[in-house]
């Protein structure tokens, strides 16, 4: 499956190729919207939409540069395929675009695949202003959390069972790595909400109450620190 029909834009990613992208929205604060495993498909066009229609200028970088995975299989041995480093290089890319576009700060929210990749561009990326996580955590060979410089709110489901990853023995880990960086950061944690919760065309994970809870906290933590 290919995700040609949702891309509207393009910019200068990974190795200074072409990275495309879904964008939407007009202002002066820029979020990147990062991908789940599964590629960008039709859930990470809601999240751009959506979020622009709270007042930001959103993108959504194609990772996968046109893949989109068709059952967990496939999204996992494309995620496994990606280059985080590379991938981490589409954020800033897309984060520069977002400039480009008139935006004064720029803020990253991503899911699943997509939070560890946040959690990444916290650490790793030059031009991110802040950073809000969903249930991902990258590993510590790419990016140590303590090294976090950015202000970050991280949000996870405390039924998540994705072990080393999103569990919470994980967001435990991270909580304290946090705590010995001496992060500026928030962890808030969902009672009756695993993993994917905030994914309303996953119907068995989707939990309404979390993820309007979470994405109010996420907008209000953005319009604080992209002001």
């Amino acid at each position: 499956m290919m995700s040609a029909k949702l891309v509207n834009v393009s910019f200068p990613g990974k190795n200074s190729e072409d990275c495309p992208g879904y964008f939407a929205g007009e202002g002066a604060k820029g979020l990147v919207v990062i991908q789940e495993w599964w590629g960008l498909n039709q859930m990470m066009v809601n999240y751009v939409d959506f979020f622009a229609s709270q007042g930001f200028v959103a993108v959504c970088p194609d990772l996968y540069r046109g893949e989109v995975a068709v059952d967990h299989e496939h999204a996992g041995h494309l995620m496994s395929g990606l280059d985080w480093k590379g991938a981490v290089a589409d954020i800033e890319g897309a984060s520069d675009y977002l400039r480009s576009k008139g935006c004064s700060k720029v803020g990253v929210i991503g899911f699943c695949m997509g939070g560890a990749l946040s959690i990444a561009s916290a650490v790793l990326g030059k031009n991110i202003d802040a950073s809000a996580p969903f249930y991902g955590i990258p590993s510590a060979e790419l990016a140590d959390p303590t090294s976090c410089k950015i202000p970050i709110q991280c949000h996870f489901g405390n039924e998540d069972a994705l072990e080393g990853f999103s569990d919470p023995k994980s967001v435990d880990a991270l909580e304290q790595k946090f705590k010995d960086g001496s992060v500026n950061y928030q962890i808030y944690r969902y009672d009756n909400a695993g993993h994917a919760f905030t994914n309303e065309l996953n119907k068995d994970a989707f939990r309404k109450e979390a993820r309007d809870l979470a994405f109010e906290r996420a907008i209000s933590f953005f319009n604080e620190n992209l002001s």
